[in-house]
Formats: structure tokens, C-alpha cells, sequence
């Protein structure tokens, strides 16, 4: 692999590429000469794509020197002790649980945690459009041979209606199959990082509660919706028996997920997670990582937040552009371009220090971000504009 080929592998396949756009890094060359320090032109702009911070690879590697040089333990053996311990304690705290484990991937965080909530009720409700349900390979069906039941196609959220609908359609069959889990993700990046919102939590749990249920969070992006009006991260996680984040979507660690739960359920997912194979020798790498993304995050994506309403509002006003907002949204939106807007917008924007994906049929997807935070919003509108 040659340096372009890792540099665009490593630095977009996990910010930009996530969002299936097409990226050519060497565009935003044409404005001024490639700089060694700097060749993809990623450090002052504006990257509207993506839920991280792009970064090259030298320079995580610099930053967990910097961090290193701070402490006097960090590793782990076996995911013991270190820095992957005080991950994990500070995810129980920011969860309001009373425990958490580290899992290598996501898909695994979430087939343990169906996986202990079903037991032998070898049935979970799921969204259509979640990741457990689109993106991990029938896992939960081939490992753990549980029976995914999909509901609120081409929505966010499942209603009560539906959920009622289908514990009915399995208490009464001719052969009752009894549901174990059911299981949201929140955000659904399927959705353009659409919330459940927490009212339509809180019924759902009810019900799972009174049914004997147990509830699962994939909120591998739950922290994107830090910043909303009445948002509480232990809040929403309450209602959960178990709660999974992403450690790598925007933390800056490389890989890593964080499972939490009771004492009792997360000693078990840790016996789970070694069964599945997930007990890797070393997690200090991701885990000091994540613990320096995630100091003072909260704070500087509400002000992501509020930057990208501003954005979004001056936009509003401008000729060519008209604003579509995704409901219950975090930091995704649309803009719908006139075709007078299209010709040579991503060249004027990439000369003004901002990039974007390639619209789409004249819509653009826009994905705030922590680079959001380096040029004030009038100064994005009038690149906009211009």
C-alpha cells in the first residue's frame, strides 16, 4: 500500500467514506501547494462529511504519545486493569450504570446483548432499518439462534401500535414464541441519524417491562445528540438494560465499543465476549484514545449544535438553497441546491476552506462535525453564496 492509498484509507474510510461518498482528496489541491504536513488539506477545513474528526495516521499516533507522557499506567492484559478500566468506568458513570465492558466492534456489543437478554426466549423486535437488522450478517441468527422480527420500515422509530402488534402476533400463535429482547438503535444512521424519541423509549419500555422483555440501546452514535434540548445521556440510556457506544465514529479511537449494564449482566457479557472470541490481548491503544475524545465532548458538540443551526438558518436565506431539516435529527441535514447553485459549488467551497460530499440529484447531505467549530457560520453561508 502506498502512502496516498493508506492516508485515504486511514483517514476516510471511517469519517468520510461511512456516508458512501465519493472523496477526492487531492481536489482542495488546486487552491494552494500541498503542504508535507498537510497534503489532504484536513487540518484548517471545514469537512462536512462524516461524524469524526479526519485525522492522518502519524498524528493519532503522536497524540497517544502526548497522552502517554501523562500517565503512568495505561495498558492492559487481556482487557484488564488500565486505561481500559477507567473507559470503562467512566462510560457506567456517564450511562448511569452500574458497570461497563469493552468490546472490540460494535456488531459484537450488540450480539451479546441480545444474546444475554433473550436467554431461551430466542425472539427480539428490531427496527427495519437498524444496523443489527441490516448490517451484521444474520449474526444474532447464526450465533445465538435468535429470530429478528423487523418493524417501522423506512422509519426511525417503531409506534406502540406496532410493537403491540407483533408480541401479540407471538404470545398467540398456535405455538407461542416468546419475545426476549427488543432492541433500538438510536441514533439510526439508516434514518440520517434520526432519534427514537425518548416518550416513544419510555411507552415501549413500559410494555417490555410488563411482558417481561428486556431492553437493548445500540446508541453507537448517542452522543451526536448531545446538545439537544433535554438531552441526558443517563436519561435516555435508563430505560435500557443494556446500552451500547461506539468508541470509533467520533472518539478518535481506531476500533472499540463500551457495553454497559448491571454488575450481573456485564460479568456475563465479558464471559460472552471471550466465548465469541472478542478477548483480545491489548484495548489500552483505543481505550486512551476514547478517554481524550471523550473529555469535554458533550460541551464541544453542543456547540457543534448550535453552529450548525446558525448554518442551517443563514442558508435558509439564501437564493438556491432551500433547508430540509431531518426530524428528531442530530447532525445530519439536507440542502436542496437550485440548478444554478450546482455547477463548480464543490471548487468554490473547497478555495473558502470548506469541502462537502458530491450532491445527488441536487441534494446535499450535510455532517456536522467537530471542524464545523473552525470557521464562524456566516463565513460557511457566504462561501454558500458566493
Amino acid at each position: 500500500m502506498d502512502r496516498r492509498d493508506f492516508l485515504r484509507s486511514s483517514l476516510y474510510a471511517g469519517s468520510l467514506a461511512a456516508l458512501g461518498t465519493a472523496v477526492a482528496p487531492a481536489a482542495s489541491a488546486a487552491s494552494s501547494p500541498k503542504s508535507p504536513e498537510d497534503p489532504q488539506h484536513i487540518r484548517h477545513t471545514v469537512i462536512l462529511m462524516g461524524d469524526d474528526v479526519p485525522r492522518y495516521g502519524r498524528d493519532a499516533l503522536a497524540r497517544m504519545d502526548a497522552i502517554l507522557q501523562t500517565r503512568d499506567k495505561a495498558g492492559d492484559v487481556y482487557l484488564k486493569r488500565g486505561a481500559v478500566e477507567e473507559l470503562e468506568q467512566r462510560f457506567a458513570q456517564l450511562l448511569g450504570k452500574e458497570d461497563a465492558a469493552f468490546m472490540p466492534t460494535g456488531t459484537l456489543a450488540n450480539q451479546v446483548a441480545l444474546r444475554l437478554l433473550c436467554g431461551e426466549k430466542r425472539r427480539a423486535l428490531v427496527q427495519q432499518e437498524s444496523h443489527v437488522y441490516c448490517d451484521e450478517s444474520d449474526a444474532v441468527t447464526t450465533l445465538s439462534e435468535i429470530n429478528l422480527v423487523p418493524l417501522a420500515p423506512g422509519r426511525a422509530a417503531p409506534t406502540l401500535d406496532e410493537v403491540d402488534a407483533a408480541i401479540a402476533v407471538s404470545e398467540k400463535a398456535a405455538y407461542p414464541l416468546p419475545i426476549g429482547a427488543i432492541s433500538l438503535e438510536s441514533p439510526v444512521r439508516r434514518a440520517d441519524g434520526a432519534m427514537v424519541p425518548l416518550e416513544t423509549v419510555k411507552a415501549i419500555a413500559e410494555r417490555a417491562r410488563a411482558k417481561g422483555i428486556g431492553m437493548h440501546l445500540d446508541g453507537a452514535r448517542l452522543l451526536l445528540n448531545s446538545g439537544a434540548e433535554g438531552f441526558a445521556a443517563e436519561a435516555y440510556a435508563a430505560p435500557f438494560d443494556t446500552v451500547y457506544v461506539s468508541l470509533y465514529k467520533y472518539l478518535g479511537a481506531p476500533f472499540g465499543a463500551i457495553l454497559a449494564g448491571t454488575k450481573a449482566t456485564v460479568a456475563k457479557a465479558r464471559d460472552t465476549r471471550h466465548i465469541f472470541g472478542g478477548t483480545i490481548f491489548h484495548g489500552w491503544q483505543a481505550a486512551l484514545l476514547a478517554l481524550d475524545g471523550l473529555d469535554g465532548f458533550a460541551a464541544r458538540f453542543a456547540k457543534v449544535r448550535e453552529a450548525g443551526d446558525r448554518l442551517l438558518e443563514g442558508l435558509a436565506k439564501v437564493d438556491g438553497y432551500a433547508v430540509r431539516r431531518v426530524e428528531h435529527g442530530t447532525n445530519i441535514h439536507f440542502l436542496q441546491i437550485a440548478e444554478e447553485r450546482r455547477q463548480g459549488l464543490r471548487e468554490r467551497l473547497e478555495k473558502a476552506g470548506v469541502m462537502i460530499a458530491e450532491p445527488r440529484d441536487g441534494r446535499l447531505a450535510l455532517t456536522f462535525n467537530e471542524t464545523l467549530l473552525r470557521k464562524p457560520a456566516d463565513a460557511i453561508v457566504k462561501a454558500f453564496a458566493a
